[in-house]
């Protein structure tokens, strides 16, 4: 993602931080990072990472990714891995990320997107709802949902090896998209 100077970035389901560092170093000490996670104790795992790391222009929110604790039109740039497929509502996802970044703003979305339909059988797995998968939408759908936010959309990668290597040759892909906010 091409994260530059002095931008806002903020992180959808931010975890420990460990993406939040990476794109802190990007923008600098101009820029600023908001990892955003839905976890009491993820973000306080988060703020203490921070701390141990002096990382001093990044600041953790306790939210849900469907409600943004940010106002309109302040981010330059979204990082979002594999996280909008747990959401129950990706539409609220997209179209919130929209709302909050400025025109021209730019989305990067790494999630698991099946590229034809899960059988009931797999739908129930255990493993596979832990894995990602179980909430996945089939790719044009995915990609469809973020052009209704708004988005301009381009793929940017697509690894179908992921389905051998993890999840037993399920037709799904990891798909990396770039939105832009117009």
């Amino acid at each position: 993602s091409d994260i530059a100077k002095g931008e806002t970035v903020l992180d959808l389901g931010a975890g420990g931080g460990f993406d939040c560092f990476l794109a802190s170093q990007k923008v600098g000490k101009d820029g600023k990072v908001i990892g955003v996670d839905m976890t009491q104790e993820m973000v306080e795992k988060a703020r203490e990472n921070a701390r141990e790391k002096g990382v001093d222009n990044v600041e953790f929110k306790l939210a849900e990714i469907e409600d943004l604790p940010l106002e309109d039109n302040s981010v330059d740039a979204i990082i979002s891995n594999c996280v909008i497929n747990l959401s129950p509502d990706k539409d609220k996802v997209f179209s919130e990320s929209y709302r909050v970044l400025k025109e021209g703003g730019r989305m990067y979305v790494s999630d698991i997107v099946l590229l034809e339909e899960l059988s009931e059988e797999q739908k129930n797995d255990e493993d596979l709802l832990a894995g990602c998968v179980a909430g996945a939408l089939l790719k044009e759908e995915y990609l469809e949902k973020m052009r209704k936010a708004g988005f301009e959309v381009e793929i940017l990668s697509e690894n179908k090896d992921i389905s051998e290597e993890q999840y037993g040759g399920i037709n799904l892909e990891s798909l990396t998209v770039k939105g832009v906010k117009k």
